[in-house]
């Protein structure tokens, strides 16, 4: 039997240990990795194969850092997120939704993971429309203030053309591109086009 292979970022050990006890008596599941920190569980994205990640959406006391971790994860290594929690508070839910969680389970619900793991491993199909749809609504929601030319220009920036050629593509001067992007950047509350395309790719999240 193939397992389903599931990495765990939580930063009790003692809670490490009951769910590694716990999963693994489920035949199809299989605890591949556990990570107690951020850092450690980017690394596990670099080295490790895996399905679904089980995700603690505070690692470190009141943070919500666990939600940031979860981005940088599935931009080096895509996999369903099903964030963890010991809060039902309405913002942390949005939050992980618009981070790309599929699912979000109160930690005292525990015993509904295997059942969360396998749906979200086995029928993603329309959780993943949902959230592709979540997706373009947040990018809107970022992009509305600005103008159509503006507009232009950061796309072309987010396809990576430099500032020369989007002159040369737009036959814009220098000065009306530059007072374009000063803009643009203004708007979206970030001091670089940078900055601009990660804030925009994280939805906001930055």
């Amino acid at each position: 039997m193939s397992h389903i292979k599931v990495v765990l970022v939580e930063d009790d050990p003692d809670w490490i240990k009951a769910m590694t006890v716990f999963l693994n008596k489920e035949e199809d599941l299989l605890l591949v990795g556990a990570a107690t920190s951020s850092t450690e569980a980017i690394q596990l994205a670099r080295t490790l194969t895996f399905d679904i990640v089980l995700m603690d959406i505070q690692l470190t006391g009141s943070n919500l850092d666990g939600i940031h971790t979860a981005m940088e994860m599935h931009e080096i290594h895509p996999a369903k997120v099903i964030m963890l929690s010991s809060l039902s508070d309405e913002h942390v839910m949005t939050q992980s939704f618009t981070a790309g969680a599929v699912n979000y389970i109160e930690k005292s619900n525990f015993k509904e993971l295997p059942h969360a793991i396998r749906s979200a491993y086995h029928h993603p199909t329309a959780m993943d429309a949902l959230l592709r749809e979540f997706s373009r609504l947040k990018r809107e929601e970022q992009l509305k203030e600005l103008t159509t030319a503006e507009r232009e220009v950061f796309e072309l920036i987010e396809e990576g053309y430099t500032q020369p050629e989007i002159e040369k593509k737009l036959y814009k001067a220098e000065s009306t591109l530059k007072n374009q992007v000063n803009k643009m950047l203004k708007k979206l509350g970030v001091k670089s086009s940078k900055e601009a395309v990660k804030k925009v790719k994280r939805k906001g999240i930055f």
